[in-house]
């Protein structure tokens, strides 16, 4: 008998303990695969397919948004099982919100639906100059510095560190290195106090110069006030903003994302390229035009999804590239689709297929693409590095850019939505 009881409470024990966990797997499954926006273009009826594993209800809580099922019928709420589509149908622009509901009984999620108007962009595939400004002087690292006695000293070493940004000395804000060095050496031996910005938070610190020459005072600091590089302009919108690389503009020797919110765009041409091969990724050589007649506009933002500014729509819109339809994450299927690429001196759109598509990606990796066009495979052996940002079509729309090439394998690489680049492009 005590044997038999135990044999239940242990059952009890591996049934409680099953239901908590799909409890906990349902919740965090739907979190992830549910997204927490989604863009509907107003008075049309845009399919949706979550793939749910369980039953699910979602609800709208307005008179907006109407809900589309098996049936057809609009409605307040629908049922959800397994893989099945449905539609979401928004009357009036403006941003509302649908519930979800497991089992149609358990909260689990609120999904924001933006109604929007039609968008369209001119995806454009250029290469581009880019000039950028940090925000204030970075610091590339800490080093050793003889005196005068020739005994190597490190006085910022445990001071500062990769990544900080002086945003001022003794108290007088600077721009740039010469600013810097010109504050350093007019301090002399004593105490110089840095303001330093590190993760958006301000500290002061004070090093010693170390006397290296006559009137010569160093720091220990490494450091870096502008970038430049190569990259693809991805699309122009009608009214002259734009959106390009997909990713964000990181320092080479740190890796860290660039603070900046000034820099300038410029014209590039591509002089050869590198192809690549599966033990390191390929790339383009080119050179820019640093000339005022050729800056074609204003960077404003970079972050994780791009670079973003205004421009000279006249001078940096490419004769006969006509602009298309927005497409939204729920537009993209898998299979075959386009990029847009002038890596040949000229134009062209080039055959890729989409192999993997992760709608709920939060970073720029939300497609995983392959190059299959002949042309482009045998020109540049598939994605190379300053290709980053080349716009992606499918089915007369845009609906991302490139972003990453895979390492060991140049025909694929990733790509981001491009609904990411514009929610990036008008945010912060």
């Amino acid at each position: 008998m005590n044997a038999r009881k135990r044999y239940r409470r242990v059952l009890l024990w591996i049934f409680g303990a099953a239901l908590v966990f799909c409890a906990f797997f349902s919740y965090f499954y739907i979190q992830n695969t549910i997204p927490d926006r989604v863009n509907v273009v107003v008075q049309e009826e845009e399919n949706f397919n979550f793939s749910l594993p369980m039953a699910a209800t979602l609800t709208s809580e307005s008179q907006e948004v109407s809900l589309l099922g098996a049936s057809n019928i609009p409605s307040d709420a629908i049922d959800l099982v397994l893989d099945e589509d449905f539609q979401i149908v928004g009357s009036s622009t403006g941003s509302y919100s649908v519930s979800c509901k497991l089992f149609g009984l358990i909260p689990m999620k609120e999904i924001e639906v933006a109604v929007v108007n039609p968008r369209y962009v001119y995806p454009i595939g250029e290469p581009i100059g880019i000039y950028l400004e940090t925000q204030g002087i970075m610091i590339v690292g800490t080093g050793a510095v003889a005196d005068l006695s020739g005994v190597e000293r490190d006085p910022a070493r445990d001071q500062v560190q990769s990544g900080d940004y002086i945003t001022a000395v003794n108290g007088e804000p600077i721009s740039d290195k010469e600013e810097l060095v010109e504050l350093v050496s007019e301090n002399g031996a004593a105490p110089v106090s840095l303001t330093i910005r590190r993760d958006q938070e301000e500290r002061q610190v004070s090093i010693t110069p170390v006397q290296s020459g006559e009137n010569e005072f160093k720091l220990g600091i490494w450091v870096r006030d502008d970038t430049q590089g190569i990259g693809t302009l991805s699309y122009i919108t009608p009214e002259g903003g734009y959106g390009a690389l997909g990713h964000g503009i990181s320092d080479t020797d740190t890796g860290m994302l660039i603070e900046s919110t000034e820099g300038l765009l410029y014209e590039a041409s591509i002089r050869s390229i590198i192809k690549g091969n599966g033990s390191q990724p390929g790339s383009v050589c080119g050179s820019i035009d640093y000339s005022s007649q050729n800056c074609l506009g204003e960077i404003y933002r970079n972050c994780s999804a791009g670079i973003y500014g205004t421009c000279d729509l006249e001078q940096s819109l490419p004769e006969g590239v006509e602009a298309v339809p927005v497409g939204y994450m729920q537009d993209v299927e898998l299979g075959e689709a386009w990029i847009r690429s002038s890596i040949s001196g000229e134009i062209r759109d080039y055959r890729i297929e989409i192999l993997q598509v992760d709608k709920n990606s939060s970073d720029n990796k939300g497609l995983v693409i392959q190059v299959t066009d002949p042309e482009l495979l045998e020109l540049t052996g598939g994605i190379v590095q300053g290709m980053s940002g080349s716009p992606i079509l499918q089915n007369g729309k845009m609906i991302g850019a490139v972003t990453h090439v895979f390492l060991q394998d140049p025909t694929r690489g990733y790509g981001i939505f491009l609904e990411k680049m514009l929610e990036a492009s008008s945010s912060g």
